[in-house]
């Protein structure tokens, strides 16, 4: 069935509501790769729970729906959504233990015709489920290859935040380990593209590739350590757009660029000199 702009644009996604222990906390951090220098006392703070803290890119995996675009009544050629960007807003300091609840909901379709796919825009709000307070608003937009056409929309699109021309004022540098999606995906992230070699060729790719928000939490470490020095009640705000897949095993340069308020940014595979991540914004709290 094709695309309802209607039907989809109020589509029921379930509320979720997740118990949130300090392993959850302790095994996300690990994931997206503190720790790989067991004597850096900054990054164990981010492992050893009597000192936790969580990692500012958590709530983007906390409370998630799932996969519900997969739904046949959503008329979603889900074999063909790409991620296309990704934002992420923290609003209060971030429970290691507790409960939350995340409410989803589409915020906007934009229709670039037949042929040509189609723009999903949605957030999600991460709430403390005892005192209902927001925590943080998680964005996403999804590029549906399979799903131009439907009459919705041609606007508006989400601008990209622009790319200085000069030299980064910052570099860094973290390395992802070779089986790193492999604890990724027991996030609840369980895609088979990141761990099977047989879906992966069947996608195009000769290995499987690291999650897309494995590489955002990646990049949020980069950010934390060069303009936060790990102080997590500094760090308010990142979006990104995903430019190209990173395999795991992989090191992530992260190229930063000081602005008021914050820094712009990219990121490339130094292997490849691959631009993975672009137009990158990011915003002190």
């Amino acid at each position: 069935m094709p695309i309802s702009y209607d039907h989809l644009m109020n589509y029921p996604i379930p509320e979720v509501r997740q118990a949130l222990r300090w392993q959850d906390v302790a095994l996300y951090n690990f994931s997206v790769g503190l720790g790989q220098d067991p004597m850096d006392e900054r990054q164990l703070d981010f492992l050893y729970e009597p000192r936790l803290k969580v990692m500012p890119s958590m709530p983007v995996v906390l409370a998630s729906p799932g996969f519900w675009s997969r739904n046949p009544d959503t008329g979603i050629v889900w074999q063909q959504i790409l991620h296309g960007e990704q934002g992420l807003v923290l609003h209060r300091p971030l429970p290691t233990e507790g409960e939350v609840v995340g409410r989803s909901r589409i915020t906007g379709l934009v229709d670039r015709g037949e042929g040509k796919g189609a723009l999903m825009y949605s957030e999600r709000e991460i709430l403390d489920a005892k005192t209902g307070a927001l925590l943080a608003t998680s964005t996403s937009t999804s590029f549906m290859r399979g799903n131009g056409g439907f009459g919705g929309p041609g606007g508006p699109v989400k601008q990209p935040h622009p790319e200085p021309a000069r030299e980064p004022d910052l570099v860094v540098d973290l390395a992802t380990r070779p089986e790193q999606a492999l604890v990724y995906r027991l996030n609840s992230d369980l895609n088979p593209l990141h761990i099977d070699p047989a879906v992966a060729r069947q996608a195009g790719f000769d290995r499987p590739i690291l999650h897309g928000l494995c590489t955002f939490g990646t990049v949020c470490h980069a950010l934390l350590r060069s303009l936060c020095d790990y102080d997590t009640a500094r760090f308010g705000r990142m979006d990104l757009r995903f430019s190209s897949p990173v395999f795991p095993g992989e090191t992530i340069r992260t190229e930063i660029w000081r602005e008021e308020g914050g820094a712009a940014f990219r990121a490339r595979v130094v292997e490849r000199d691959k631009v993975v991540v672009s137009n990158g914004l990011f915003r002190l709290a």
